[in-house]
């Protein structure tokens, strides 16, 4: 009797063991997330140091956007045993709930702990992009690029760091390595916007028509080549631009405002008045225009003030 006693002491653990590896393999097989994670529960509920099991159960609330619920289970894991690409997931769901300088931590201690993760080291850059610390993001974005130098998205975000700090030379540079590495619609775009902020208009129309030819439904090429064709004098084409963008969004008050000028420009009044009354209603709706600053959130007050204040006095003149 004590003989068979002792064999039910030791069979039992041994099945809730084998049972609970089961429950483990049946959590990593599938695809259902709630159920991976009710299963994974389990698993800890009986290995409450399984890490591997908090690992995928954050992976599982990070898919399901419980970024609060994963952030918790990967800070388990930091806990008892720090590594790379828990810090590196717990940063990306920190991230995730706009909590940078967290997610900067992470990434940073991810890269600390494993010096050939270069995903880590280009999330840093990002974030601290994020951050406007634009220098040290620059070197951030330096040493991916030594490792990885043929990605042209890495030359983009660089890019806008140089422009952030007005070292447009550099900024130039790497928005055209990143266009020969990858001549897209997306990376002409970006240069094109980018010469339209530093006021080169006739190279910007260029790029900005090369990225509509390589994707016609980019609504923000068409409102920038707008604009480009304002600057130039070519009325005619900019008035078709910001009614293409127009035609992806017609609460686009900046491109009305943009028909409205090139209207004015063109002696359409009738056209320019209707436009410029649209732009108004959506603007500040039942309300009267009364200053420039109402406009404040507008492309052209933010980035064309001088010619927008002189455009505006036209365009309240006409009855």
């Amino acid at each position: 009797m004590k003989k068979l006693l002792f064999l039910i002491i030791v069979i039992i653990p041994l099945l809730s063991f084998g049972q609970i590896k089961k429950v483990y393999r049946k959590a990593l097989r599938t695809t259902d997330l709630n159920e991976k994670i009710k299963l994974l529960n389990q698993v800890i509920s009986e290995e409450p140091k399984n890490l591997d099991a908090y690992f995928y159960r954050a992976i599982a609330k990070s898919d399901l956007g419980d970024y609060h619920g994963a952030i918790v289970d990967y800070s388990k894991i930091i806990v008892e045993e720090p590594d790379a690409d828990t810090y590196f997931n717990r940063g990306n769901s920190r991230y995730s709930i706009k909590n940078f300088s967290g997610a900067k931590e992470d990434y940073s201690k991810a890269y600390t702990l494993d010096e050939n993760f270069i995903d880590a080291l280009y999330s840093l850059a990002c974030v601290k992009l994020d951050l406007e610390e634009y220098e040290s993001a620059i070197k951030d974005f330096n040493g991916v690029i030594k490792k990885i130098p043929h990605k042209s998205h890495t030359y983009i975000l660089r890019a806008s760091a140089y422009k952030a700090i007005e070292q447009f030379t550099n900024a130039a540079s790497d928005y055209s390595t990143a266009i020969l590495i990858e001549p897209s619609a997306f990376n002409y775009y970006n240069r094109g916007a980018f010469l339209m902020d530093i006021k080169y208009y006739k190279e910007a129309h260029a790029d900005l028509t090369k990225s509509i030819r390589l994707n016609r439904n980019n609504a923000f090429a068409y409102f920038y080549r707008g604009a480009a064709n304002l600057f130039n004098g070519h009325y005619d084409d900019a008035i078709s631009d910001f009614t293409n963008a127009i035609k992806f969004d017609a609460m686009d008050f900046d491109a009305y405002l943009g028909l409205a000028i090139a209207y004015q420009k063109n002696n359409q009044l009738g056209k320019a008045k209707g436009n410029f009354d649209r732009a108004n209603s959506i603007i500040i709706p039942n309300k009267k225009i009364s200053t420039i600053e109402q406009y404040n959130n507008t492309y052209w007050f933010q980035n064309q003030y001088f010619y927008f204040n002189n455009a505006i006095n036209a365009l309240i003149k006409i009855d």
